[in-house]
This record gives C-alpha cells, structure tokens and sequence, in this order.
C-alpha cells in the first residue's frame, strides 16, 4: 500500500515538475493519466517505452458485376495481439450498416441512401465455423472468442459477406450506373488501444474514422473494360492493360506532363483492358489505415507523377479518373501535383510517404489512404482547394493513425490550415484570406450561439452539428495559425516535423501533440493549450482605454472573447501616413482576458484601430479610438 501512494505522490511530483505550477496545467483525464503509469506514453511527448498497438493482414477478394450493385466479397485477416491484455471479445466494425433501415443517425438519408446493411455469410475463427446473428448487426459488434487471445498470439479470422451499394454518391456508393466507389466495406477488426480499449463507438454519418495499421491485398473481378483505381501498389498491370494502356502507364510513373491513358472513345470500345470475360485487378498496400476503390467502364484516366523527396529524387505517381465532360477534373493531376510538392517541401516538409495518389470524380469531399473522392465544381478555384485539403489529410490522420471520431480537429484543423497556406501560393493572397473566411470562420465567428463557443477537446464523438463542425476544422485552425505566428514559421515547421518523426504510423491523442510541441519547442505552452482548447471562448478583442504621454501610446486592449489571438495594432496619424504592430497570441499570456500595449510615436495621432484579419472579430464597432 505504501509503494502504491509513494508511486501516486511520485507521479504528482514528475507532472508538477515538468510542467510547472498548477495554473500552467492542463486537464489531463485519468484514462490518459494512467497511459503514463503504464509507460505507454510519455509527458515528453514520445511513445513510452510500453508503447504498443495492434495490427492485422487482409487478404480479400472482392467481386462486383455492374450495373449490379451487390458487392460480393470474402477475407482472410490474421489479427496480432501485441496488447498486454488477453482479449477475450473481438470487436468488429461494419461501416456499411449505416445505410440500415433505423441505424443511428446524424441526418435524416433518402430512400436512395438505403440499403439492407452488410450481410454476413460465413464467419470462422482459427478454421472452426462460428455463429454471427445479424439481427444484432449495428455499426459495431462485438463477438466472443471460444478462446481468448492471448498477449503476443494472434488469431486466424475468415468472412464471407454482401452488401449492396447507395444509388446515391457520397462517401462511397453508385456514382452512375457503371461507375462505383468501393469505401468502408469490408469487416474489419476495431482498434484496441492503450488509453480507451476497444472502439465501439458507432459510426452515425459525419464523424469519421480511426483504423489500426494493416497490410493489405486486394483483389477486385469485374467484367471486362471496367478499370480499377484505389489504394497501394497495382501489382498486375501487364495482365489488366491493353499494349498502348500500358505503356503510357509506365511513362506516366517518370514524367513531368500529364499522359492521358485511356481516353473515352478507348474506354467505350474495348481498347484500355484485357479482354478475357471478367478481370481480377490486384492491389497491395502495407501498413496503411485502409484502403479504397473506384471503378468505372467509361471514366477517362489521365497520370503523371511528382518529385517528393529532393534528396533520393523519389517520385510519387499522381492521377486522375474522371468523367470527360467534367472541366476541372482536366487539371487534376497538375493540382495533384503542384499539392504533393508543396506539402513535401514546405510544410509539413516532410516527403510524402506513398507510392501515388489518385483523385476520383464521385459525390463527396472525402479522403483516402493514396485517394480522394471529389464531386465536380465549376470554380476551378474551388476544386483545387478541395483537392488540396483531402490530400492533406495524408498527414493527418492517415500517416499519424489519428483518433478522428474522437479527436477530428487533430486531422481536420490541419487540413483546413493547411489549405489555407497552399492557397497563399496557389491563389494568391487576397482570394486565399476571402476563401478561408469564406468557408471556415465567417459562419460561425459572428454567431453569438453558445455551440460555438464550446471548448476544442470535448471530444467528437459527444458532439454534432455546427459544433463539431466549427471545433474541427474553423476554431482549431486559427488556433494552429495563431501558434505558427507566435513562434514563427521555421520553428513551427521544425516543431511540427519532430511532432510527425516522433508519431507517424502510431496512435497519437491531443496530449501527446500537446507535450511534444512543449518539448520540442523547449518552453511550456500549456497556457496556450488551455486558452484554444480546454476553455471556453469567441473571437472578440477592443481598445477599452487609451492614454497618450508625449512619446507614448498606452492601450489597454480588453479580451471579450477570451481566445488568445494575434492581431495588428493600426496608428492612424494626423498627417494620413498610418504605422502597424503586429501582436502574437503571446500578448494574453500572462493576463487572457486583457493586455495593455506600450507604442512609441512620433507624431500626432488621429485614430488607433485593431484589424484581426483571418480572426474575424464578432463585434468590430469597439475595435477603433478616435482622438477628440
């Protein structure tokens, strides 16, 4: 008993000594405490040296005949348990059910959105035929096991299952009659991790993912003249592709210049595919987070590729499956392109990790392990900044293996931040500013409903609406942007490498982020981290007071909103000529609800102004001074 209150007092004592007094803490819950008893995870910010998690190999096969849209499909998954734990139940997710009549949801679907779920045909474990009722069948199930599983086994699992697709897009289903997306549809294994056990949250609609690591081989048969696209490496390419196809698919690997592959006039007479009645199109992917496929009869299929990493001049293949009438999916490899450069070599400047992307004309925005799923837009602008927001999202959550339905603003805020920046330079900076405004804060900064003023790390999986929306990807990306402009940008990209070095192919949770960031950065930014995600708080800042004294403007600036954001301090002098200050977050360090700012000047002043820029200030009518 006493060395368990001396280990409990000990690990106060390391808490309060590496973070400093209690007013600089921040709330950490006891499940993520006790990852650090554990020594899972550490408050440096490093996996601990317990660190763990567990992975699976998928071998499926899947068979499709369209316009048809059953989905026939068959797995082979051996499971490793690499936990401390003897598991007694497996948990499996069935992402499919949502489409079920009564399935838990966060909108309301058409008749068109409904399917009768993912159908169970045969279920085995270790070779011996177990039973699955799918009466029970929700997004999530969990399956006891006739043997537990012990720490450092693994188990042998095979499935047979149908399901058929929506006869709507979206994040997966029928685009049109011969074209499909394949998402989310095979059984798999939920995560079981260090701080929560397993996942068994369900999947409601909007709230996204959170998958292991898995080596995977996949196997598509559809009838001829059907061209697969989809995650990993396509390991039979000299099998599935006509001479032409296939020569300029290799070029394509090595060039600079957009190849187009098969045209439409090839795909509509049997030019691009093998000819044999049906083919089986064989893709492998390892240790990524999931896979997914989009097939069609008649999409043209246009690639190029990309220089990634400038030290081994590797190269990552970009490419594009689209319909031919569809103006900005002509440019998509070129975005593609130009996106993956920049990521790899400005920020996060890290190389980007896989073998290719490929963007997918279907009915959503929505992101894949080396795919996105994009509608068409007639602003070609517009279609480029989704582009580049979905293959951010390589980094985050899919390089990192983020907890998105719990945690999205570690992924999303990302994705919007970095969007934002690519369109610096892709935009320029005057539509890049309107766009983010636009898109991602002006919905929400001017509002006064108390759901936008929630605190960033309640987690997602309690949240919905505008909330979740707003805290995932609008508020946690100012607060990203007000911390690379408080630290500056080279020192925030180093940090941000080092936060991806030490967590990519891991499981990171926001205090892992948090800690990192402090450590790498060699100062505590708890204050930081409570103001932007553990407080409540909007975007409201004004000039309270101004006293002047010769040389001297003194403001006093009150923060109504309590978030702590940069902002530009504009003088107005009497002769018309103006001065800027810039102020970081820093300013609210000490004092978050108001700082007083000391300016020299030289002349007179007429007026004192505050311009929050990307910051929209809900209420701007207390944002100037005028001198009487």
């Amino acid at each position: 008993m006493k060395k368990i209150a001396f280990f409990c007092c000990l690990f106060v004592f390391s808490v309060c000594h590496l973070y400093g007094q209690h007013k600089q803490d921040i709330y950490i819950p006891r499940n993520i405490q006790q990852t650090y008893q554990n020594g899972t995870r550490s408050l440096d910010g490093t996996p601990g040296s317990n660190y763990w998690q567990n992975h699976a190999n998928y071998d499926i096969h899947l068979q499709i005949d369209p316009p048809n849209r059953t989905v026939h499909g068959s797995e082979q998954i051996v499971y490793y348990n690499n936990s401390p734990d003897t598991l007694q139940v497996l948990v499996f997710k069935l992402f499919m059910n949502k489409h079920k009549p009564g399935a838990a949801r966060e909108r309301q679907i058409s008749k068109a959105g409904m399917t009768g779920g993912i159908e169970i045909e045969k279920y085995l474990v270790n070779g011996n035929p177990q039973e699955w009722d799918d009466e029970n069948n929700g997004t999530w199930k969990a399956l006891k096991l006739a043997e537990p599983l012990i720490p450092e086994d693994s188990v042998h699992l095979s499935i047979d299952w149908h399901y058929k697709l929506t006869k709507r897009p979206g994040r997966e289903g029928r685009i049109d009659s011969t074209t499909f997306f394949i998402a989310y549809f095979y059984p798999r294994v939920a995560v079981y991790d260090d701080y929560n056990g397993w996942d068994r949250m369900a999947f409601t609609g909007s709230r996204e993912f959170y998958n292991d690591f898995n080596n995977y081989q996949v196997s598509i048969t559809i009838p001829k003249n059907y061209v697969v696209w989809g995650t990993g490496k396509l390991k039979n390419a000299a099998e599935m592709l006509q001479p032409e196809a296939l020569e300029r698919y290799k070029k394509s690997f090595h060039s600079d210049e957009t190849i187009r592959i098969a045209g439409l006039n090839e795909m509509l007479n049997g030019k691009v595919t093998a000819q044999n009645k049906t083919n089986t199109w064989k893709f492998t992917a390892d240790y990524v987070s999931d896979v997914a496929f989009g097939l069609s009869d008649h999409f043209v299929w246009d690639a190029a590729s990309v220089v990634v990493d400038n030290e081994t001049q590797r190269r990552a293949s970009v490419q594009a499956a689209y319909n031919d009438t569809s103006a900005d999916f002509h440019q998509m490899v070129q975005y593609e392109q130009n996106t993956l450069h920049w990521l790899s070599n400005n920020l996060p400047g890290v190389p980007y990790p896989y073998r290719k992307m490929t963007g997918f004309q279907g009915g959503a925005g929505m992101e894949y392990p080396m795919m996105f799923n994009d509608a068409s837009y007639a602003d070609t602008s517009f279609a480029r900044l989704v582009a580049e927001h979905e293959i951010a999202h390589t980094y985050f959550p899919f390089y990192m293996g983020i907890n998105e339905t719990r945690w999205g603003f570690m992924d999303e805020g990302w994705a919007t931040t970095l969007e934002y920046l690519m369109g610096l330079k892709y935009m320029g900076k005057e539509k890049a500013r309107e766009f983010y405004k636009k898109f991602r804060i002006n919905r929400w900064s001017k509002n006064d409903s108390f759901e936008f003023e929630l605190p960033i790390i309640i987690p997602g999986n309690i949240l919905g609406g505008r909330a979740l929306g707003t805290n995932e990807y609008g508020k946690a990306s100012l607060a990203y942007l007000a911390l690379r402009d408080m630290l500056g940008h080279e020192q925030f990209r180093k940090i941000i490498q080092g936060y991806i070095y030490r967590w990519n192919g891991k499981h990171p949770m926001p205090w892992d982020f948090f800690f990192t960031i402090n450590d790498l950065y060699g100062q505590n930014l708890n204050w930081f981290w409570q103001n932007w995600f553990f407080d409540y708080g909007y975007l409201d800042i004004a000039i309270k007071n101004v006293e002047l004294n010769d040389d001297k403007a003194n403001i006093t600036i009150k923060n109504n909103g309590r978030l702590a954001i940069p902002f530009d301090i504009v003088i107005q002098y009497a002769d018309g000529s103006t001065e800027r200050e810039h102020k970081t977050a820093a300013v609210w360090q000490e004092y978050p609800e108001q700082a007083r700012v000391s300016l020299k000047t030289t002349q007179k002043i007429d007026k004192i102004a505050l311009d929050t820029g990307l910051f929209v200030d809900s209420d701007t009518s207390n944002n100037t001074w005028q001198n009487k």
